[in-house]
């Protein structure tokens, strides 16, 4: 572990898992298109996204894919990752109230290059709404041992 308690990858085996649960509220909604500029109605008009396929509101993907970065950041690898890339299909909704479970499992590491392969799946109530697959780069023991050398 380093300092701030994040798995440096000399800790991380194939098979990990962590999850980080948050429910969407409507206040994340409204920050989150303020944020990011994206005031799709189907976000933030309620009478506008009654009209579409999803009969109602729904949250931004990337406020939902971005509980997929707070799994990594702060369950696994933790603290001191840096996130390199990330792929994702968007299968499902998430409505105002929902509760996103994202959970992170690692599926493969490159420890010469102190990186890892994560799979990445958010689910709401069991159903899969974003799948995907993250490269992210760890803190090294070893390497900071060379460092103080």
């Amino acid at each position: 572990m380093n300092e701030l308690n994040g798995y440096d990858i000399e800790d991380l085996e194939v098979g990990m898992t962590a999850t980080f649960s948050k429910t969407i509220t409507e206040a994340d909604i409204v920050l989150f298109a303020g944020a990011s500029g994206d005031n799709n109605a189907i976000h933030i008009n309620e009478a506008f996204a009654k009209t579409t396929p999803f009969k109602g509101r729904i949250a931004h993907g990337f406020l939902t894919a971005s509980t997929i970065s707070a799994a990594i950041a702060n369950r696994l690898p933790g603290p001191g990752t840096i996130y390199m890339s990330q792929q994702m299909s968007f299968l499902g909704p998430v409505r105002p109230g929902d509760t996103v479970d994202a959970v992170v499992t690692v599926k493969e590491l490159i420890r010469d290059k102190s990186r890892a392969v994560l799979e990445t799946v958010c689910s709401v109530e069991g159903a899969v709404v974003v799948s995907g697959e993250a490269l992210v780069k760890t803190t090294s023991a070893a390497k900071r041992t060379a460092k103080a050398s």
